[in-house]
């Protein structure tokens, strides 16, 4: 469901070619210490899947360009990884996405079109 983005010399270009617009970015690190970032990012990547979302992961620890590209994005000089955009339209965080699923507003976070949401059979009993 994803594909890595990898990028080359400081102008930031993808090897792999434009990312299209309306594309479910993940900002994540594959190079952390931390248990919980870790355990945020699985969670992040399972909800899309669930959800049946495709979605790109960036990872910026393959440059400090794409980190700060990410927080930029996000408008927070210390946004940390895992960040979730639409295009570059940004959406949220983990937190912000687990709320999301609580709420059963998945899409309505991802800002897509609910034309696009797969449909759910309603079951009366």
């Amino acid at each position: 469901a994803w594909r890595p983005v990898s990028v080359e010399g400081p102008g930031g270009r993808e090897r792999f070619g434009p990312l299209t617009m309306g594309t479910i970015r993940v900002y994540y690190t594959s190079v952390t210490g931390s248990r919980q970032v870790k355990q945020k990012q699985a969670e992040v990547t399972r909800i899309l899947d669930i959800n049946k979302t495709k979605y790109e992961l960036i990872d910026v620890s393959i440059s400090e360009h794409l980190l700060q590209e990410m927080r930029a994005k996000a408008g927070n000089p210390n946004a940390v990884p895992p960040q979730i955009f639409n295009g570059d339209d940004y959406c949220g965080d983990f937190e912000m996405l687990y709320e999301a699923t609580e709420n059963e507003e998945v899409w309505k976070f991802l800002k897509m079109a609910s034309i696009d949401k797969p449909a759910r059979e309603e079951i009366t009993v």
